[in-house]
């Protein structure tokens, strides 16, 4: 008898279970199918700056307000979204025949409400935070993000990625982007860091701190600065650079205001100037022009990045396994020519 009233109140608990799970399957059904048919739905995320913002659910219509961003919508193969981006976008050359919103930190508004966004991307290293407020009181979404690393870069590649539909593309372009990171790092990993001094302007002579998104770069390539600070970009006298000694001297293309950008140039340039005749790096030649993509957290930093390690552990990077010279994908030339600061977005142009 007992087994009996067991065995049908153990019946009675699995036709309840099993009703409930059909009312939730049909539930969550009709749920997504009435997102699926409301062009409109949206859902909640939280951007890299802590801000709540509500983004459609299906994206066709993109505006980007930094290089990086826009460099980043092409690597994924959307460019057929992207509306409209910056006057300082210019990689890849597609980018500069895009309707132009004006420059990352004075966007127009009204041109941007005029291309008719779903979504705005914005990041810190450029934007405004009064420019995504702005955009947010005329009801159009922005997320911003806020890399401060290389792998930070590559998370937040995945996530405008999966915000705007392209979750597959974004994860397929972090593997690879990562891998050719951990191939670097194969070569040079346990190599000593290389001293530098990275010049993010030459006058006044300012160069970068421990804590900022390029010095993770150069360790990523090997390197470290020589000139330990805690202010992001603190400027310094030649003097104090004499006394340091770095054992190579890194600049960018835009790192001063001449139009000289070669390698030739510049050690020539250098070797012309007694403060700078100083140094035993410049003695030696050890004067490298990185790519002006080295301070863009964009895929093309990785490109730099694999040049730059060449540059200074050659060593590493002479044979290829079977004797043959490595080629890596970068696809990046470290002597490039020298264009105008106002054209790209470094944090020369922020300063």
């Amino acid at each position: 008898m007992l087994e009996k009233t067991f065995t049908r109140a153990l019946e009675k608990v699995v036709c309840v279970i099993v009703a409930l799970a059909c009312c939730c399957a049909v539930r969550a059904a009709g749920a997504t199918v009435q997102a699926a048919g409301d062009k409109h739905a949206t859902r909640n995320v939280t951007d890299e700056t802590g801000r709540r913002v509500a983004i459609p659910l299906n994206v066709q219509h993109i505006v980007t307000l930094a290089p990086n961003l826009t460099e980043t919508i092409y690597a994924l193969g959307l460019e057929d979204k992207l509306a409209g981006d910056t006057s300082y976008c210019d990689t890849p050359p597609a980018a500069k025949l895009k309707p132009h919103v004006g420059s990352p930190q004075t966007p127009s508004l009204e041109a941007i409400v005029a291309l008719h966004p779903d979504l705005v991307l914005a990041t810190t290293s450029i934007n405004r935070p009064e420019t995504a407020d702005a955009l947010l009181r005329l009801g159009i979404p922005v997320y911003t993000s806020d890399p401060h690393t290389v792998r930070g870069m590559l998370d937040s590649i995945a996530r405008m990625a999966d915000l705007v539909g392209a979750g597959e593309q974004g994860a397929v372009l972090v593997a690879q982007l990562q891998a050719r990171l951990d191939a670097v790092h194969a070569r040079i990993g346990e190599l000593p860091l290389v001293h530098v001094l990275f010049v993010v302007w030459e006058d006044p002579l300012i160069t970068i701190g421990q804590n900022t998104f390029i010095a993770d770069a150069l360790r990523w390539a090997g390197a470290e600065s020589a000139i330990v600070a805690e202010q992001n970009w603190p400027q310094l006298s030649i003097e104090e650079v004499v006394r340091v000694q770095p054992e190579y001297i890194v600049l960018t293309p835009n790192h001063s205001e001449s139009d000289a950008g070669s390698k030739s140039s510049e050690l020539e340039n250098l070797r012309a100037r007694p403060a700078w005749k100083a140094l035993k790096a410049v003695e030696a030649g050890h004067v490298v022009v990185a790519s002006d993509e080295f301070d863009r957290p964009a895929p093309g930093l990785i490109g730099a990045i694999e040049q730059l390690a060449r540059e200074l552990h050659p060593e590493a990077f002479a044979l290829n396994g079977g004797g043959r010279k490595f080629v890596g994908g970068a696809g990046v030339q470290m002597e490039m020519v020298a264009s105008a600061c106002a054209n790209k977005e470094c944090v020369s142009c922020v300063l």
